[in-house]
């Protein structure tokens, strides 16, 4: 089997560690040919590269890795199958066709439910009980292919996108590797989407996690936090007082208590996380203010 694995953040590594484990077949003998992944950026203060999971692991095993998909057209790999777990970019049609048995997409949601980059904090915000994950045949249309298989997970009242994200791609790692050798003996059949029923989501941005603290849907503004955990967060403006210019306020977690929202954990820009006890007898003069 000669894989090659498309991916960039922690959670693809469930995956990928899984298919090396499972068919690997001696010291040096990966399944997988090659990494695609997003390239180092600088990051921090001090500005140091910083490169992705997926990179590191293929580092640390060996493996070829390359920073655009492109790049695999100039390179004479022998490839059976392609894996995509989150890596980041839209992969060109030439690429798809080096692919004998074409790439295998892990997406995070029931498709055609929520295609598109932002799944998982989709299905928090909007108070969905149920969520899973789709793998499916990646075609020349974003998250359009024929499906492979599909698992149902129930979404807890208490997930982020951080912990839901993780809990489906470990779950995807144990179904993949069962699915891969039936499908690449032509066992299983592709069910064609039903582009009736699609809907899109959107990459979140860091301007996206504005909230109205003051809205009048507290269950909303509630699942919007967690939705928006760990990255970019929930924030709204806060003036500390009348005399200050308004502040980013993060909204770390909160919680329902008798129809309200509560919050219980913030961070004021340039500062560390505290209580809310803690900031609102810091800044007993603090107000929110509108976008």
């Amino acid at each position: 089997m000669k894989i090659v694995f498309f991916g960039t953040p922690n959670y693809a590594l469930p995956v990928l560690t899984a298919v090396q484990r499972r068919f690997v077949t001696g010291p040096g003998k990966s399944p997988i040919v090659a990494v695609v992944t997003q390239p180092p950026r600088p990051v921090g203060r001090k500005q140091l590269l910083s490169y992705s999971p997926i990179d590191k692991w293929a580092h640390g095993h060996k493996i070829p890795i390359f920073y655009r998909a492109k790049d695999l057209l100039k390179e004479k790999i022998d490839v059976e199958l392609g894996i995509l777990a989150s890596y980041g970019e839209i992969i060109p049609r030439e690429v798809i066709d080096l692919f004998p048995k074409g790439i295998l997409v892990i997406h995070p949601s029931l498709l055609p439910k929520y295609r598109g980059a932002s799944p998982v904090p989709e299905a928090i915000k909007n108070g969905d009980p149920v969520t899973g994950v789709t793998i499916f045949l990646m075609d020349a249309k974003v998250d359009h292919g024929a499906i492979v298989s599909q698992f149902k997970e129930d979404v807890l009242p208490e997930d982020t996108t951080e912990t839901l994200r993780d809990r489906l791609f470990e779950r995807s790692a144990a179904v993949l590797v069962e699915l891969m050798e039936p499908f690449l003996k032509g066992k299983v059949k592709p069910r064609a989407q039903d582009d009736s029923q699609a809907t899109y989501t959107k990459t979140v941005r860091k301007e996206d996690g504005y909230i109205n603290v003051d809205a009048t849907d507290p269950a909303a503004t509630e699942r919007f936090v967690r939705a928006m955990g760990p990255w970019p967060g929930a924030w709204t403006w806060v003036k500390l007082s009348a005399k200050d210019e308004p502040k980013r306020l993060k909204i770390l977690k909160a919680h329902l208590e008798n129809g309200k929202i509560i919050l219980d954990e913030v961070q004021l820009e340039g500062k560390g996380p505290v209580s809310w006890k803690q900031f609102s007898e810091g800044y007993k003069d603090a107000v929110f203010m509108g976008a």
